[in-house]
């Protein structure tokens, strides 16, 4: 039995349309980037220039994306079977391809793993499921979780899985990008460098 303030949780969470997420944020592409059979998602830095990006790991191969661009940048079709998901090693890493082929990648997603949930300045993520087992993906300006104050204020619902499989939700370390991938599509946005001001919070 849920109590009165669960109850009232569940049904502000079920009435909150998707919005996008606030101004410094804006969507890497216009549309959610297709990938059947998703498995799960890692980040790591650019050698050359130190930018983020984001490694897939599907049931068809690795692919490795810019993500402020969303442009894909190195794609292997055939990895090796030993090495092609995550649960073959205990922290759960593929090799690296492209610009990170010396290097391996931590994946998140179906096989366990987690991506950053809070940024230095203070954006927080949270997956909650009023509506199990649809996920829905909340955005936080102020470091804490989403139960007061007006959707679109303080917080927003930017993200509803109601057609495919959450495999996992979170920032990169470096805070600069946030992404959410399902079993179907992955969806990137971007926003420039942070610095340790909170979020929301004017900056002299």
């Amino acid at each position: 039995m849920i109590s009165d303030y669960q109850r009232r949780l569940r049904e502000q969470f079920l009435s909150a349309p998707v919005i996008a997420p606030p101004a410094p944020w804006r969507p890497v592409l216009d549309r959610r980037t297709p990938i059947g059979g998703l498995l799960g998602i890692g980040f790591a830095l650019a050698p050359d220039d130190g930018r983020d990006l984001v490694m897939v790991v599907s049931v068809d191969g690795h692919g490795l994306f810019d993500a402020v661009t969303g442009e894909k940048i190195a794609r292997d079709r055939d990895p090796d079977p030993d090495t092609s998901t995550p649960d073959a090693e205990p922290d759960l890493s593929c090799p690296g391809l492209g610009p990170l082929a010396r290097t391996r990648v931590r994946i998140a997603g179906l096989f366990g793993g987690g991506l950053h949930t809070t940024t230095i300045d203070g954006w927080t993520l949270e997956v909650v499921s009023p509506e199990w087992p649809h996920d829905r993906v909340l955005l936080s300006a102020d470091g804490g979780m989403p139960h007061d104050g007006p959707h679109g204020e303080g917080w927003w619902h930017v993200f509803d899985s109601n057609y495919s499989t959450l495999r996992a939700a979170g920032f990169s370390p470096s805070g600069r990008t946030l992404a959410v991938a399902t079993s179907s599509d992955l969806t990137l946005w971007t926003r420039p460098a942070p610095d340790t001001a909170p979020a929301g919070e004017a900056h002299p």
